[in-house]
């Protein structure tokens, strides 16, 4: 059996109140190499966010004027999913400090979701940044009072090496908190985990990534995707549609 594996990018300003087309690209890969994603954003600059997979390091790196291509937002979600695992397990009050800890900017961040940019960096500046402080403060403290090689310091570790990129949202305010809308997209492969395993070849999966691609962003356009799919077929079989592009929702 060949595993393979799906990756998604999504871009979805109605957190900001932007009015950029929404929309979402599946690629499919024989692997999680690097050279997929470099391959995929060779000609992407701006704000990436992310998990902290050391395949994208190279996206971060200064260009020839010193400045990155890419400026790195990590995922906070991945980091609070750390720290619950510790917690699920075996109930540490440190691991609960910090998902409380973490929980408050999730709050603060569902009060102004839909905000413009501009409110929503007064915001996190007023209310944010003290809190994202006080957590990387208590984060290097913790770090002195429990076993290095555990997995409690591993979550603390990951948070403190990334402390710049988990504050980009501070700067900002059009980075999200988390990379959950990229999460979304991939969730029809977990709930359809088992209809995946027999795609008898390659060209199956990368059928079922761009399939993916146009179903993901007519859902995030806020079309019904069965609806706009028997739309397409329709106007294919009438010969109303001679390009790729003419699929995209925005169109």
């Amino acid at each position: 059996m060949k595993q393979g594996r799906i990756w998604s990018y999504v871009r979805d300003p109605r957190t900001w109140a932007g009015a950029a087309p929404r929309g979402a690209v599946c690629r499919f890969a024989s692997n999680w190499k690097k050279e997929h994603v470099l391959s995929h954003l060779a000609n992407a600059c701006g704000i990436l966010q992310a998990d902290g997979r050391k395949g994208y390091a190279m996206l971060y790196e200064p260009q020839s004027d010193g400045a990155p291509r890419l400026r790195e937002a990590v995922c906070w979600a991945h980091l609070r999913r750390d720290f619950h695992d510790f917690w699920a397990s075996t109930k540490p009050e440190i691991a609960r400090e910090a998902l409380d800890q973490i929980g408050k900017f999730y709050d603060i961040e569902r009060d102004i979701s839909g905000q413009t940019a501009e409110a929503r960096l007064a915001a996190r500046q007023r209310l944010s940044r003290p809190r994202v402080e006080a957590f990387f403060d208590r984060s290097e403290q913790q770090l002195l009072r429990i076993p290095g090689k555990s997995d409690l310091a591993k979550a603390f570790r990951y948070g403190v090496s990334r402390r710049e990129a988990f504050s980009l949202f501070l700067t900002d305010g059009r980075v999200a908190i988390d990379s959950n809308p990229a999460e979304r997209a991939l969730r029809p492969i977990g709930i359809g985990r088992k209809n995946w395993l027999f795609a008898g070849a390659d060209t199956g999966a990368e059928t079922l990534a761009r399939a993916m691609t146009i179903i993901e962003t007519a859902r995030l356009n806020g079309l019904d995707p069965q609806a706009y799919l028997a739309d397409i077929l329709g106007r294919i079989h009438d010969h109303k549609i001679n390009k790729l592009d003419e699929l995209l929702p925005w169109n």
